[in-house]
């Protein structure tokens, strides 16, 4: 049996095959068939300025994201991939391979307007997959650089976590041992036959010891610690406690009083029970501060990411997002040593839109702002009202966009960045989701201060006013 014609291959193509068979013979007279072996590279001509009819076999795409390269799209047999009618493509998103042996009848871009006269259904057809790839790109696009952001987030998070985490396991560790001495001390200072009085100031002692923690170096703590220590042996007291003491809010005044108003004896005990409870005071406040960390940490990424998003737009509170997102960035600013500050304008509008795709501009335009910056850079958010919108400003005082560029920032696979640190689709993406979103994005840069400012207008309640 002779191996069918690329007439014959054409019309059983699912997508071309639909078409009238006057335009199929128009297509066959005006392509070539490419035979691509496994392993081949498409140049960039063959791969995005000609329409790619796939006959047999498997092409895909590659691209390189942070060092790493990775599959992005998949194209069999019966499917078309490569320049489509009335598409501004000029060159592959990405490395094509063909995985497999693969054939393709290759429409060269020049005959696409004689085309699109002669083949009304075929280019009908094409320009319906066309805007179907269009979304398939855009939504691949967007969840990938999502998580990639939450990757690049996931190290700092883990980091910031980690932390209080461990705090909480030191201080329930030493919480035990700290109650058993607690204790003891309480049942020492019971023995003792204290008056009114003296209880009284051992009550203002241990109040004021609670109060006004100090915030020494470890040089500063060393030799206050040394100080008490050398009081409780003028006064016959174990030293053992100094530490213990150090790291209260107590003062010499203080122990001076307490030395006035009882005996050694009781003066040993009182001032064991003063620093056993300050001790079981610090650590029950170490833990729940740790815990209100972590329990922050945890409502900010929820709130970045939007586990609960709507499927619908609805109002979303600009300052929320802001500060969940700059909790996430928390630890990248910690790495840079760079100053970030967040200026809110009192009681601003809500917008409507979704809120994790807002969110995701801020990650995006903060990111790049605090790399733009550098070591020891500034970075400025400001959120507030301007007329019927709410416009956010993020500010830095890198070296600035280049004017020969700044018309092409906003293109997608566009980085200034060296290969293997951005994938030029951050701000395509940043920009993608703003207008999706009914807001607009403006760029103003010079050396020592760029910004990136985002307009959205406000959201509207059912009388007009404003959320």
């Amino acid at each position: 049996m002779s191996a069918p014609s690329i007439l014959e291959r054409l019309s059983a193509h699912k997508a071309l095959g639909l078409a009238p068979k006057a335009e199929i013979e128009w297509v066959a007279a005006h392509g070539t068939l490419n035979h691509f072996a496994a392993g081949a590279v498409l140049s960039a001509q063959e791969a995005a300025d000609a329409v790619q009819v796939v006959l047999s076999g498997h092409l895909a795409i590659y691209r390189d994201r942070d060092g790493a390269r990775r599959k992005t799209t998949d194209w069999f047999a019966g499917d078309v991939t490569g320049t489509m009618p009335y598409s501004r493509i000029k060159e592959p998103p990405g490395e094509v391979l063909a995985e497999e042996a693969t054939d393709v009848f290759t429409i060269d871009r020049q005959v696409l307007p004689e085309m699109i006269r002669e083949c009304p259904v075929w280019t009908e057809t094409l320009v319906h997959m066309m805007l179907d790839r269009a979304r398939l790109f855009k939504s691949r696009d967007l969840q990938d650089e999502k998580l990639m952001s939450l990757g690049k987030l996931s190290a700092g998070l883990a980091h910031e976590l980690n932390n209080p985490a461990s705090a909480i396991a030191r201080s329930a560790a030493s919480m035990s041992a700290a109650m058993e001495r607690a204790d003891v001390a309480a049942r020492a200072l019971g023995s003792a036959g204290l008056s009114g009085a003296q209880l009284s100031v051992i009550d203002r002692a241990r109040e004021e010891c609670l109060g006004n923690l100090p915030i020494l170096s470890p040089l500063e703590q060393e030799e206050r610690e040394d100080s008490i220590a050398a009081w409780l042996r003028a006064h016959k007291v174990d030293p053992e406690i100094a530490e213990a003491l150090a790291e209260t809010g107590v003062t010499f005044e203080m122990l001076d009083r307490l030395a006035e108003s009882m005996s050694d004896d009781t003066l040993a005990a009182s001032l064991q029970w003063i620093a056993t409870r300050c001790a079981t005071k610090h650590l029950t406040r170490e833990i729940q501060e740790s815990a209100t960390r972590i329990y922050d940490l945890v409502r900010a990424v929820k709130g970045f990411t939007q586990m609960d998003r709507a499927t619908v737009p609805e109002p979303v509170d600009i300052a929320q997002g802001l500060d969940n997102t700059l909790m996430v960035l928390r630890s990248k600013a910690k790495g840079t040593s760079a100053s970030v500050k967040l200026h809110v304008e009192k009681d601003l509008p809500r917008v409507r839109g979704f809120a994790g795709e807002i969110n995701q501009v801020w990650v995006n335009l903060i990111d790049n702002a605090l790399d733009a910056a550098g070591e020891a850079g500034r970075v400025e958010i400001n959120a507030s009202r301007r007329g019927n919108s709410v416009v956010v400003q993020v500010i830095d005082n890198g070296p600035g966009v280049p004017e020969e560029i700044r018309e092409k920032i906003f293109e997608p696979f566009f980085s200034t960045k060296a290969v293997g640190q951005g994938t030029g689709l951050g701000l395509d993406i940043a920009r993608r989701l703003v207008e999706g979103n009914g807001g607009w994005i403006d760029l103003e840069s010079k050396p020592g201060r760029t910004e990136f400012r985002v307009t959205f207008p406000i959201s509207r309640g059912r009388a007009g006013e404003a959320e």
